[in-house]
């Protein structure tokens, strides 16, 4: 009597077009998910950045402010304690993430009028640190505006006085087109100092974290959180960098969610196709088969066998083409994230056990029509 693995091997070779039809599915099926998981990281990281390199987009000022003047200005005329980041920054449950506080105010130096602005060093909630996204200024430093520099005629390593108080030009920042060519940075001790606001601030800038969806409004969720932690303050949302960052990451979301069921289904139906068309093919042989003595577990056997064989297969041989794909293609998509594309061990040993019940699946009805197959009406016309 023959055994089960020798049916199998001869099954395969009989039918080697549609073995390697199958294996090419089932290949595809795993390259494509090994593909897409370990591009993953790097598209979440990239996301995170390209988010991070648009700004600053949450303004929380004091409750008082105008805003109609706020917006005229570029900044609030009222200011708040110091102690409302500190706050913000020790809960663990607002959407705000990179929390700046800022103090402006124009003032004039040697007859130029500029915005002096002191920044603070970034905060974040607990357990949310991530990389700065602005370069902190040095207490006795200041950075200058293009246009202030040129009409003062400072360069970097020059002196500035402001306000009566000397300041080394640490830099001096390339020109913008915006309200920066016209602003002195400086840190936000020296900027209290020097205005004579101690303790003060008129502005928090910050980043939401809200993966909202479109019928969502943010501001009243971001406003409700900061009632609750500063009633003292107001948010405004720049509503144009909200909803580029909330389509940023809907797409980063979707496009795997979407594409790994899509190529699942169409392999799984191509494979059942496969195997559906090898049964029809080998009908009278199954006829024989049965004829001969063999029961419909032996017939289970042999192509649950052959679908689970073909699934180790595409496992191993998919592995290895969706490995070599991502490190190719990863880098060349993902340039700012490009080392979170790596091989990872553990997918292979997923793909070992997962493509094989994959295929078995996917050719489960011709698996049962096969057994089920009447002998006598399977030989008619053999």
């Amino acid at each position: 009597m023959m055994h089960t693995p020798r049916l199998i091997g001869q099954e395969i070779t009989h039918a080697r077009l549609n073995t390697i039809l199958s294996a090419l599915a089932a290949c595809l099926a795993v390259a494509m998910c090994v593909f897409l998981v370990m591009t993953q990281a790097a598209a979440r990281r990239e996301t995170r950045r390209v988010m991070r390199d648009m700004g600053f987009n949450v303004r929380i000022v004091p409750r008082e402010t105008d805003a109609a003047r706020m917006y005229l200005e570029g900044y609030s005329e009222h200011t708040m304690p110091f102690e409302v980041v500190h706050r913000l920054a020790e809960q663990d449950t607002i959407a705000y993430n990179h929390l700046v506080a800022t103090l402006q105010q124009r003032v004039d130096i040697d007859g130029v009028s500029a915005v002096l602005t002191g920044v603070s060093g970034e905060l974040f909630p607990p357990g949310r640190k991530k990389p700065p996204m602005s370069s902190a200024v040095e207490l006795g430093t200041v950075h200058v505006g293009y246009e202030v520099a040129q009409r003062l005629g400072v360069r970097r390593r020059d002196t500035l006085t402001v306000m009566g108080e000397p300041f080394r030009v640490a830099r001096v920042t390339p020109q913008s087109g915006s309200i920066d060519d016209m602003r002195v940075l400086t840190s936000l001790e020296d900027a209290q100092r020097v205005l004579g606001l101690i303790g003060q601030v008129n502005e928090i800038k910050a980043i939401d974290c809200l993966c909202l969806t479109p019928d969502e409004d943010p501001q009243a969720i971001l406003r409700a959180e900061l009632q609750r932690v500063a009633p003292e303050a107001n948010v405004y949302l720049v509503s144009d960098m909200a909803e580029a960052r909330a389509r940023q990451r809907r797409s980063t979301e979707t496009y795997a969610r979407v594409l790994v069921p899509v190529v699942l289904v169409v392999c799984a139906a191509w494979l059942c196709v496969l195997s559906a068309l090898n049964v029809r093919a080998r009908r009278g042989e199954l006829g024989v088969l049965r004829a001969l003595g063999y029961g419909s577990g032996t017939v289970v056997a042999l192509f649950a066998g052959k679908a689970a064989l073909i699934g180790l297969v595409a496992a191993a041989v998919g592995y290895g083409a969706g490995t070599a794909a991502a490190l190719v293609a990863g880098p060349a998509v993902f340039e700012v994230t490009a080392k979170a594309v790596r091989p990872d061990g553990a997918l292979l040993g997923l793909s070992l056990l997962l493509a094989p019940a994959f295929t078995l699946v996917a050719s489960f009805v011709p698996i049962v029509m096969a057994a089920s197959q009447d002998p006598a009406v399977a030989l008619v016309g053999e």
